[in-house]
């Protein structure tokens, strides 16, 4: 014991740098890095050492590890708590199945879940946390913006990452070569699919002859489908006649909504996300727009009722998912995600429930739990019936899969149609 308590005793630093956010901020790292208050010095040394052992013993012993590096807070705290909710959910029916059959040992699955504050900086940290663990894999980060980087650093340390929710092929693809990531993947469609399916919709179910998108101009996932919906449209043959942008955090969009409405736009597609949507609407209503609007998997939350009311009535979005959907597996989902929170799952929580089951079912096909067999089985795996649908891999880490369209109807999401891109 007194081995471990020197060696930690010269990383207090380190084990600073390591503990979740909130501690950092507090006074844990003060009592680390002074002299002041031994007696609480001493007692956390025994505790850290303790947890040291601990998590030493679980993880090596019986336990497979697998993080989550999701956003708890910041600007989509719901959608860190979907992503969280569903892996602690996939990991808790294996667990009480008796676990996952390893070398002939039946190991449990533990979820370790860290918190990226929906910051694109903090979820690379994150990565490189959970790098530096002995997770087999990681689940997350959600949104393009902070999958992106995270990429690179799960990359880089060749740790298998999952993440359900972003769309943008820039999360899956080299930045040097523009080739597919070797340990990449994503349980969500593209962007080039649903910006295609989007412009499909526009033309053939809302009529539009003069369409115009309003999106946020730093956000990876914004951008880049505003640009492929705007690209597919003008390639079948229709002008779009206001492409108006904002920066995130952005309230007032008075502006760009009268300049959409005086160029006589018929229809207006919204690629953004479910917190900044139910005011666009508010704000395009308020000033007499009375086109069609519409707009992608980044409203797919019930919290956009909530935040938007009656003003979203009517309106549609393409998403990977909806409660409507009849598949015995998705209905078996819904069930037990309603039996342990109490409230129904939403497009991230059906799609971290995925990207687990996943993992789970590689680690059954090849009786190993490490990174590297989990990322050729991955790599490998040619279809997949999930609860979002069927997923078909062909050679690289981006699922091919139909989009559901989802009208709001009587005040919930409904389903609409399924489209296959």
């Amino acid at each position: 014991m007194s081995i471990l308590k020197n060696a930690v005793s010269k990383k207090f630093l380190t084990l600073c740098a390591l503990l979740p956010s909130y501690y950092k901020t507090s006074e844990v790292c003060c009592i680390f890095t002074t002299r002041k208050s031994m007696q609480i010095r001493k007692a956390l040394l025994i505790a850290v050492s303790a947890l040291l052992l601990f998590s030493c013993k679980k993880a090596s012993d019986n336990v497979i590890l697998i993080g989550v590096n999701a956003e708890l807070t910041g600007n989509i705290p719901v959608v860190g708590e979907s992503c969280q909710n569903a892996a602690k959910l996939a990991a808790d029916e294996i667990n009480r199945s008796g676990g996952l059959d390893v070398g002939g040992k039946k190991m449990q699955i533990q979820v370790i879940v860290e918190d990226n504050e929906d910051k694109p900086e903090s979820a690379a940290a994150v990565a490189q946390k959970l790098a530096s663990t002995s997770a087999v894999a990681m689940i997350g980060p959600n949104p393009s913006r902070n999958a992106i980087p995270a990429s690179q650093v799960a990359e880089s340390a060749k740790l298998p990452m999952i993440t359900p929710w972003s769309t943008n092929p820039k999360t899956t693809l080299d930045p040097k070569s523009n080739q597919p990531k070797k340990f990449i993947f994503r349980a969500g469609f593209l962007d080039d699919a649903q910006g295609l399916v989007a412009a499909r919709f526009a033309i053939d179910e809302l009529k539009s002859k003069k369409p115009a998108v309003l999106f946020d101009v730093a956000g990876e996932y914004n951008k880049g489908l505003a640009e492929i919906y705007k690209k597919t449209m003008e390639a079948n043959g229709v002008k779009i006649v206001a492409f108006e942008t904002y920066s995130t955090n952005d309230k007032d969009f008075s502006a760009q909504l009268t300049k959409i409405k005086s160029s006589g736009a018929d229809s207006l597609f919204l690629p953004n996300y479910y917190n900044e949507v139910p005011l666009q609407v508010e704000q395009a209503r308020r000033i007499g727009y009375k086109g069609d609007i519409f707009g992608a998997d980044g409203w797919g939350s019930p919290e956009l009722l909530t935040l938007c009311k009656n003003n979203c009535e009517g309106l549609y979005y393409s998403t990977h998912y909806s409660e409507d959907m009849t598949t015995e597996k998705a209905k078996a989902f819904i069930a037990a995600y309603e039996a342990m929170y109490k409230k129904k799952p939403d497009d991230v929580a059906a799609l971290t429930y995925d990207a687990m089951q996943l993992i789970i079912q590689s680690i059954k096909q090849t009786g190993k739990a490490d990174r590297l067999s989990l990322r050729e089985a991955l790599a490998t795996l040619s279809k997949y019936e999930g609860v979002t649908g069927t997923m078909k891999f062909h050679g690289t880490g981006d699922p091919v899969k139909s989009i559901v369209m989802i009208r709001i109807k009587d005040g919930k999401q409904t389903y609409f149609k399924s489209v296959n891109p």
